[in-house]
């Protein structure tokens, strides 16, 4: 006989940093959830209300929590817990789930941008410190919400409506000063850098890479100098092999004009089985 335990997540509002958010929800979830105490007797399994015998949480052995990780600038930059509106603009994504004893449970790298192993180490030593901070407070909320319940005060979601801790995006209303709108528009547009030049040709940096438009030159697929000396040598082998394949092909094909030229040319009568050999100014226009 075993518990099965089915965790849904519904998300209220979304301002970036969704696979955070939602790996610290569930995980505390799961640690403050009580299940009803059984007892087992043979084939008889006795389910115990809440009155009957206090429930019993599950068995967490740890807590693995996420850390996103956003990059730019092909990976120059380095940002922890992007917002909505950075996610729209990286280059690419790394999550790193591990738990307070620097025990990696998963990575999970998404976008378009290459990353390097300092990188991923540099990484991973951040998620280590988050992990530990965010457990200490999963750890200390855990705590305050058992002492509320066993002193009877307020707690959990009935706590959380009267101080509106729930609620987000929330601004008074404010007016807004739209005289001069568009003037204010022409000055900062004139201020304003010019847009850089794009280029519509592909560049070619090196063999087998191209590159449209800004970015960072891509050294992949450079040569080492040894791999350079040999790609050379191979090249020049290559040509003088070609070379002297050309100059042996001319030269039988002038040896087979010549003796084409010479040799006389042989015309078989099949009524009589005999072979005539006619010199080339011999050769009537009309033969059997």
């Amino acid at each position: 006989q075993v518990w099965q335990i089915r965790l849904d997540m519904h998300l209220l509002n979304h301002d970036g940093n969704i696979t955070d958010a939602a790996s610290i929800a569930g995980i505390v979830a799961l640690c403050h959830f009580r299940r009803p105490d059984v007892s087992v007797q043979g084939e008889e399994v006795t389910v115990y209300t809440p009155e009957e015998r206090d429930p019993v949480p599950l068995s967490i052995h740890h807590m693995p929590i996420c850390v996103s990780f956003a990059f730019f600038h092909q990976g120059t930059y380095l940002l922890v817990d992007p917002s909505e509106r950075e996610e729209r603009v990286m280059d690419g994504l790394l999550v790193i789930a591990m738990n307070k004893h620097r025990e990696i449970c998963t990575i999970q790298s998404s976008g378009v941008v290459m990353l390097v192993q300092d990188q991923i180490l540099r990484c991973s030593k951040i998620t280590a410190v988050k992990v530990a901070e965010i457990t200490e407070l999963i750890q200390k909320a855990l705590e305050n919400d058992h002492k509320a319940r066993k002193e009877g005060g307020k707690f959990g979601f009935a706590e959380s409506i009267p101080n509106q801790r729930i609620t987000a995006f929330k601004m008074d209303s404010a007016a807004v000063d739209t005289n001069n709108v568009e003037e204010q528009a022409g000055e900062i547009i004139a201020k304003a850098d010019p847009p850089s030049e794009v280029f519509a040709n592909p560049i070619l940096h090196t063999p087998g890479t191209a590159q449209i438009g800004e970015g960072i030159e891509n050294s992949w697929g450079d040569l080492e100098e040894s791999e350079k000396e040999e790609a050379a040598e191979e090249e020049g082998e290559s040509e003088a092999a070609a070379f002297e394949c050309q100059k042996t092909e001319t030269e039988d094909t002038s040896v087979t004009k010549e003796t084409k030229k010479d040799e006389p040319i042989l015309l078989s009568d099949s009524e009589e089985e005999e072979v005539v050999i006619l010199e080339p100014e011999e050769v009537p226009r009309k033969t059997r």
